[in-house]
């Protein structure tokens, strides 16, 4: 001991009495008193937990929601039937309106003895404004009950259609009329049974399309074909799926008034690979529409005109998601490289901040004959 300097203070590295995890401390680690703490840590630990926080959700995001494949193929084998659901209310009674399908194969299908009917008012449907009113959700998008989803085919994930896709399917129960008042109006909807051809199916007046016996002639101006469509798709029925022509409303103009909806249909197989029973798919089919409707004269059949044709190409749309075990190789990966950014950073951060210091510090420095940094002549 020189002046007071205890050498063993200095270079002594024992732990304290009683602080056996430092005593079995394999990293040598400075003294209190030889570590100068700054802010600049802090603030890059921050940044590090919140770069950290995004990339974490980020990644979890991303393996939630999958990684979808769409595959085009020629449809194996040959199907016979497809299965139609239509829920449409027109502005004139039920006894007024003919349903009726026509397809390529010759067959004609009286669709009125399969569908059901229920008289309604026009008010129940649609406000003074033409607006579907009946039931609206929080966003006031309209709701008959059949329980929509808010996201249609080209939205929503594979997951979540395969998941309401397996509800339960209902059709909305129609408004009761009061007592004593006469409906205006003609509810028609369920499912139906259709030749898997290229089809027309129609709802024209009583008398009017087809040449019936004993069909009584209906007056003109009995024509209001103005129409709300709630649910048009094709394949088993999924309420909760959103098709082109759902909330669709259009009003006619005149008594003879045309409305023609021109549509392919594409048969769809969504799957949720999820490896052996685990694995969930849906059969449905998506469809492309283009409308058209104006006045027609007198000699025109004006009515409902639904042309649907069958493409034949079978949509594959198949979601798959890595397993646990490589989705938390990735997190780490991501961490591991935020850490090292971070740290990289930090260095070059004090580093430059030390240079800049030094920098001020010699120019304040004064020269040989007082003037700074240098010599003057």
């Amino acid at each position: 001991m020189m002046d007071g300097y205890n050498e063993k203070n200095h270079f002594d590295d024992e732990p304290a009495p009683g602080n056996f995890v430092r005593a079995f401390d394999a990293f040598p680690k400075a003294k209190p008193q030889y570590v100068t703490r700054t802010s600049g840590g802090g603030k890059w630990t921050v940044v590090m937990l919140v770069l950290s926080a995004i990339l974490f959700w980020s990644e979890l995001s991303r393996w939630w929601q999958g990684e979808e494949d769409h595959t085009f193929s020629v449809e194996k084998g040959i199907g016979h039937n497809m299965q139609i659901n239509l829920d449409v209310v027109v502005r004139m009674t039920c006894k007024d309106l003919h349903v009726n399908v026509q397809d390529a194969a010759g067959d004609r299908i009286l669709a009125a003895s399969r569908l059901q009917e229920d008289p309604t008012l026009w008010s129940h449907w649609v406000d003074s404004k033409g607006i579907h009113k009946l039931g609206h959700d929080g966003n006031g998008r309209a709701d008959t009950g059949a329980g929509w989803h808010d996201e249609g085919f080209g939205e929503a994930h594979v997951h979540d259609i395969v998941a309401i896709g397996r509800k339960k399917a209902r059709w909305g129960k129609t408004p009761r009329l009061s007592r004593g008042v006469r409906s205006d109006s003609c509810r028609i909807f369920g499912s139906l049974d259709l030749n898997r051809v290229q089809g027309d199916f129609h709802i024209t007046a009583r008398g009017h399309g087809y040449a019936e016996m004993f069909a009584e002639h209906l007056d003109h101006n009995a024509f209001n074909f103005s129409h709300v469509i709630s649910e048009l798709s094709f394949g088993p029925y999924y309420p909760s799926l959103v098709n082109p022509l759902d909330r669709t409303i259009n009003v006619a103009d005149a008594h003879f008034h045309k409305f023609q909806y021109f549509m392919s249909v594409v048969p769809t197989i969504y799957t949720v690979a999820g490896g052996g029973a685990s694995t969930k798919t849906i059969f449905t089919n998506q469809y492309a529409v283009t409308e058209q409707s104006k006045e027609v004269g007198e000699r025109m059949v004006p009515g409902l005109f639904f042309k649907y044709d069958i493409e034949p190409i079978l949509l594959s749309v198949e979601e798959r998601r890595d397993g646990i075990l490589t989705f938390l190789v990735k997190i780490v990966n991501v961490l591991s490289g935020v850490l090292v950014a971070g740290h990289w950073g930090f260095t070059l951060s004090e580093w430059l901040r030390e240079a800049v210091g030094r920098r001020r510090r010699s120019g304040r420095s004064e020269g040989v004959i007082g003037a700074k940094s240098g010599y003057e002549d």
